[in-house]
């Protein structure tokens, strides 16, 4: 069976989450989340935080602090990729 008419399987659900991680890790609150009021100051504390918008942006935020464990886990991919491709 050729690899392009694999149904998704786990890895592909893995590798999709992490391209995620990546562009959340990335965005930048001064030029993207701030205008558009999507910065941490508006809804931390209170009743805000547990909003679904505070809690996407909690998500964004906690991305950001992991970007050396994001960096790694993108190494691995590469390396598994390069190996098994």
């Amino acid at each position: 069976m050729d690899m392009s008419t694999k149904s998704m399987g786990l890895w592909t659900l893995l590798e999709g989450l992490l391209l995620l991680a990546n562009a959340l890790a990335i965005l930048n609150e001064d030029r993207f989340l701030a205008p558009k009021g999507w910065s941490f100051n508006e809804v931390s504390g209170g009743a805000r935080a547990k909003s679904l918008k505070g809690q996407l942006i909690g998500l964004i935020y906690a991305t950001q602090y992991l970007r050396v464990p994001l960096i790694i886990l993108n190494a691995i991919i590469i390396l598994v990729k390069l190996v098994s491709g």
